[in-house]
C-alpha cells in the first residue's frame, strides 16, 4: 500500500489550548489579516491566528479600532481562513456589534462565522458584556474574553496606559477572569496589565491566558504580526520585541528597483520573451 501521502498537521481546536495550559505548554499567538501572511505565520507552527480589528490600523491607516466594521472583519477573517490549515483562527468582533444588545450580538457572531470560516471570537469586557457573550456561547460559538486594556474602550480610559494597577481595578479584573471561565470562555487575553496580576490571574482559572505586554507568568503571548516585524517603526511599545526589520529590507528592496527601473537595468534580456 502507498505511503506517499504527506501528513497534515493537526489542526489545534479550543480543546488543544486547554490541554497545552493542562501540560504548561506555552501557546504562540500572533494577528493575520491576509491570505498571504497568514499563509506564512500557519506553515511556522504558530497555535493561534488573531484577526484582530487591528486591521484597521495596519490595513488602513485609522488611529484607533473603533471604525471596524463587521463587512470588514467578515473580509479580513475569509482571507486568514484560506490561507491556514493547523492554527486555530479567532477573529475579533468589532465595537459596536455586541455592546448593550445580546440579541444583535448573537446575529453578529453567527454572521461572522458563517461568512469568515473562523473558529472563534474573541471580545472585550467583563462583567459588561456578559449577557451577549452568554448569548454567542448559547449557539455553541467559542468565545475568547479580552481583559485589561480593551482597546475597543479607550475613549473611555482616556489612553492606551496600564490597567489595573490599583486594587480595585486589579479586584475586578480578577472577578471578570473567574466570570468568564464560569460562563464558559475557552480562553483569555490580558493585555497592559501588571505582571505580577496576570500571573495570578492564569493561576486562578483553568482556561489558558494569553498575555501582550502581561510579562511571562502567563499562557501564551500574543503580538502584532506587522509590529514585530519590524514594518511599524513608529511603534515601540515596552512590551513588543522585533524580530525582524522588514521596513528597512523591504524599503531596501524598492530603492534598489526605481534604481533597477530607471537605468534600465531591470527587465533584463533573461526576463524578457
Amino acid at each position: 500500500m502507498s505511503t506517499n501521502t504527506i501528513d497534515k498537521p493537526k489542526k489545534v481546536t479550543t480543546a488543544t489550548l486547554r490541554k497545552m495550559k493542562a501540560a504548561r505548554e506555552k501557546i504562540a499567538m500572533l494577528t493575520a489579516y491576509d491570505y498571504s501572511m497568514a499563509r506564512l505565520v500557519d506553515e511556522s507552527g504558530m497555535d493561534v491566528i488573531l484577526v484582530g480589528d487591528s486591521a484597521t490600523n495596519i490595513m488602513a491607516g485609522n488611529l484607533t479600532t473603533l471604525p471596524m466594521t463587521l463587512d470588514e472583519m467578515i473580509y479580513h477573517a475569509r482571507c486568514v481562513t484560506r490561507g491556514v490549515s493547523r492554527a486555530l483562527v479567532v477573529a475579533d468582533m468589532p465595537f459596536g456589534t455586541y455592546q448593550g444588545d445580546a440579541t444583535a450580538a448573537l446575529h453578529n457572531a453567527v454572521r461572522l462565522m458563517k461568512e469568515s470560516g473562523c473558529e472563534a471570537v474573541k471580545l472585550e469586557g467583563g462583567s459588561e458584556v456578559r449577557e451577549s457573550i452568554e448569548k454567542i456561547l448559547s449557539a455553541g460559538i467559542p468565545v475568547m474574553g479580552h481583559l485589561g486594556l480593551t482597546p475597543q474602550s479607550v475613549n473611555k480610559f482616556g489612553g492606551y496606559g496600564l490597567r489595573a494597577k490599583e486594587d480595585a481595578e486589579a479586584e475586578k479584573l480578577l472577578r471578570d477572569a473567574a466570570m468568564l471561565e464560569e460562563i464558559g470562555c475557552f480562553s483569555l487575553v490580558l493585555e497592559k496589565i501588571p505582571a505580577q496580576l496576570a500571573r495570578r490571574v492564569a493561576e486562578s482559572v483553568s482556561i489558558p491566558v494569553i498575555g501582550i505586554g502581561a510579562g511571562n507568568g502567563v499562557d501564551g503571548q500574543v503580538l502584532v504580526v506587522n509590529d514585530m516585524l519590524g514594518m511599524n517603526k513608529g511603534f515601540v511599545p515596552k512590551f513588543l520585541r522585533h524580530y525582524a526589520d522588514l521596513g528597512t529590507v523591504i524599503n531596501d528592496a524598492f530603492t534598489h528597483y526605481i534604481s533597477d527601473v530607471k537605468s534600465v537595468d531591470f527587465p533584463s534580456e533573461a526576463e524578457s520573451y
